[in-house]
């Protein structure tokens, strides 16, 4: 009996893709995947034994169209199992998760459910003695010999051992995922059903053409800057900067800090380094990740103004959704899988730790592309507390054992350097990059901070109609949304709304129309949520800010005289108490923690106190506090092996706690497009997720499955697609300068008479 891999519809069995080719095919891959991260016999035993369930002759009947499918993911766990002696058997331990999740994702060793590992090991074995003769000259000799490559994970101190091993499984589960997906994508592709996705060039082919391109922007950026002599002093000081910055560049690899005040020039500076760092050290990847969306965009242009458009992806889609359920019966082919292979990634923070501790395919897919880059963190301080244990223990694992350099970049350090009660990171002075950060605070200083006591509403309207020209701050979208209609009905001019109800491609819109007003002079008085403060690009007079933690309003004040064209004393952060909006839970608390230090400050803006602030803070939530969710302690060691709990770890470790899914707005003519293309069997999912991402917004999971029961959204293509493209169908719900109105879809459901 011949046995078969993957079949081709309407085409005969000599056609179809053998078994032992993909499997050995698949092991190649994941080895050449494993082996800058030292891992590649562990990454080829993976690959080889991943789909020996398929010789299950029930299996080969479901892919010649014939019965159902069984699982197949099962046998090649128990099998080397089987095979593994001594010191190997702690290796196969490992690859058990990887291989028994290749489809469905990282199991738990235990747990009431039938997916864990100990009850799939303990299923009976069903595939034919066939596997043994067409893998005959592979099998047993790539076990033999896998404990030595667990050495250095092993040697990690004990307390972090557990860790470093779940770890290690997540990198071989990404390089036998990718390499799975490959190969079957390449066997599509040959048989003429599926187009090429993507072929990156690498990071250092690419380097010289890249320094090149750096070099000529900043001569560009000095030459304009000369023609403006007012600029002068603030250029000068930004070269200076940039320089320091690279000089940095030489020393190891490992972690850095790049403390730079707003309008200091940290994103080109921190390029600069990341450029020259990857060419001392031979990085294979850049990547650079960014708190919220809503400067994607700008930092994404910067990147590609500098480094050519073709070479950069920009990627923070949340199309990649997956269900555990029925997992086997999903064609790999059809999910939203992005691999990080390009030289120069710009991506989320979200996407970017989610992916180190999920258990889905499509997110670990890219992790051991993730190891040997540089990591530039941006606006380090959003990090988020309940996390930071693991997110810090996550970041350590990838400077001391997969190859990469780690840069917190930010105007508002948030003081992660280990000390006494605080299991920080090991930082250093010696490492951080910009010259003096209190010196460049006291010359960068643009603002000032004032406290204006509670101001609601109606005195917020009064603030804002008495300048042509101001940043409204708050806490929530429905304070935001309730402030921009009371100012459009005071008639205020110019006035504009910023906020994650709009997708991004609208907001990337209505910032160069603001940054065109505040260039010249037009009213221009913008309400918005804290996604401006992460490091978007605009210049306002003056700004309000509901009261929030020092690092959010410092933020704040960085879009307040960002080019320094207006006296210090002139341009006033006014903070405000809003007393018809409570703060969240999580602000309520920060604000407390700058109320205990803000007497020990003349100067709030200055790193000492931002230091104080934030070790205010983490001495406030303790150590539980900085892993709510006790992610550290389910990663333990027994005398019977390892107990990884990757799958709960994976739905617990959420940095959205809220877990908002996305639903695409195709009202613009390119959106409907690509929509339109969704049915198109020969694209790459991963290709049109690239392409929805700009027409995306993030709702409550009740909210958008309200939409669909009142008919005002669908899943477009699910035969080919499954559940990852939720299309708005009711167009009116989505209003010009507001965004997405869910909350109405019950009202319009009336009066369509679906309810």
């Amino acid at each position: 009996m011949q046995y078969f891999a993957h079949s081709l519809k309407d085409r005969p069995p000599q056609d179809w893709q053998g078994l032992a080719d993909h499997l050995t095919a698949v092991a190649i891959l994941a080895e050449r995947f494993g082996a800058p991260l030292g891992i590649g016999g562990l990454g080829f035993a993976a690959g080889l034994f991943h789909d020996v369930g398929k010789y299950d002759p029930a299996f080969q009947a479901y892919i010649a169209g014939d019965g159902r499918s069984v699982d197949h993911s099962t046998a090649g766990a128990q099998v080397m199992e089987e095979i593994a002696e001594g010191a190997d058997r702690a290796a196969a331990d490992i690859l058990a998760y990887a291989i028994l999740g290749h489809h469905a994702g990282l199991p738990d060793r235990e747990n009431t459910t039938e997916g864990c590992v100990d009850v799939r090991m303990k299923r009976a074995l069903r595939i034919a003695p066939a596997w043994r003769d067409e893998l005959a000259a592979y099998a047993v000799d790539c076990v033999t010999g896998l404990g030595s490559e667990l050495a250095k994970f092993v040697s990690v101190d004990a307390s972090r051992r557990a860790f470093a091993l779940a770890f290690l499984g997540r990198m071989v589960f990404s390089c036998l995922v990718d390499a799975d997906f490959k190969d079957t994508e390449d066997f599509y592709v040959a048989a003429g059903e599926r187009a090429v996705d993507h072929e990156w060039r690498t990071l250092q082919a690419l380097l010289p053409e890249f320094l090149a391109g750096f070099e000529v922007h900043m001569q560009g950026v000095v030459g304009r800057a000369a023609t403006m002599e007012a600029s002068r002093p603030l250029n000068d000081l930004r070269a200076k900067i940039l320089t320091r910055v690279r000089a940095g560049a030489a020393m190891k690899p490992g972690f850095f800090t790049l403390t730079v005040p707003t309008g200091g020039g940290k994103t080109l500076a921190s390029l600069g380094f990341a450029l020259d760092h990857a060419r001392a050290h031979g990085h294979r990847r850049i990547i650079y990740a960014i708190p919220f969306t809503s400067i994607i965009d700008q930092t994404a242009a910067i990147f590609r103004a500098v480094l050519g458009e073709e070479h950069v992806l920009e990627h923070h889609s949340d199309i990649d959704e997956e269900r555990f359920d029925a997992r086997e019966q999903r064609d790999k082919l059809k999910l939203a899988m992005e691999d990080w292979a390009a030289p120069v990634v710009v991506t989320t923070n979200v996407q970017l730790f989610e992916s180190l501790f999920s258990a889905r395919p499509s997110r670990a897919r890219k992790l051991h592309n993730i190891a040997g880059s540089v990591i530039v963190l941006d606006e380090a301080q959003t990090l988020p507390r309940p996390l930071l244990l693991p997110v810090m223990r996550a970041l350590e694992e990838l400077t001391e054992r997969y190859d990469c350099t780690v840069v917190l970049c930010t105007a508002t350090q948030p003081a992660l350097g280990a000390r006494e009660n605080f299991p920080g990171l090991p930082l250093s002075p010696e490492r951080e990059l910009a010259p003096d950060p209190e010196d460049l605070a006291r010359q960068l200083g643009r603002t000032r901070i004032r406290h204006a006591g509670a101001l609601d509403n109606d005195a917020l309207i009064d603030r804002l109609a008495a300048c042509d020209q101001m940043l409204a701050i708050v806490n929530s979208r429905r304070h935001a949304l309730d402030l921009y209609k009371l100012a459009q009905t005071a008639g205020l001019d110019g006035v504009m709304h910023l906020t994650t109800r709009q997708y991004a491609a609208d907001r990337r819109r209505m910032l160069q129309d603001v940054r065109a007003r505040l260039a010249q002079g037009a009213p221009c008085r913008l309400i918005a949520t804290s996604l401006i403060e992460a490091g978007v690009d605009v210049d306002f007079p003056a700004a309000l800010r509901a009261e929030a933690g020092l690092d959010q309003i410092i933020q704040a004040a960085g879009r307040v005289n960002r080019e320094g064209k207006r006296a210090r004393d002139d341009s006033l952060v006014i903070v405000f108490t809003p007393p018809d909006y409570a703060p969240p839970r999580e602000i309520k608390s920060l604000i407390g923690d700058m109320k205990r230090i803000i007497d020990k400050h003349d100067d709030l803006t200055m790193p000492a106190a931002m230091r104080d602030y934030f070790e205010e803070v983490y001495w406030r939530v303790g150590g539980k506090g900085l892993d709510e969710k006790g992610i550290w302690e389910r990663f333990c060691l027994t005398r019977e092996g390892s107990d990884f709990a990757y799958r709960q770890v994976g739905q617990d470790f959420r940095m959205i706690e809220s877990g908002l899914e996305p639903v695409i707005v195709a009202i613009e003519d390119e959106a409907r497009e690509w929509v339109e293309k969704l049915s198109l069997e020969q694209l790459p999912t991963g290709l049109l997720a690239r392409k929805l991402q700009p027409f995306t917004v993030l709702v409550p999971p009740k909210a958008r499955e309200r939409l669909r029961v009142c008919g005002h959204l669908d899943f477009v293509a699910p035969e080919l697609r499954g559940d990852q493209f939720a299309v708005l169908q009711k167009d009116s719900l989505y209003r010009k300068g507001v965004g997405l109105m869910w909350e109405d879809a019950d009202y319009l459901a009336a009066e369509d008479g679906i309810v």
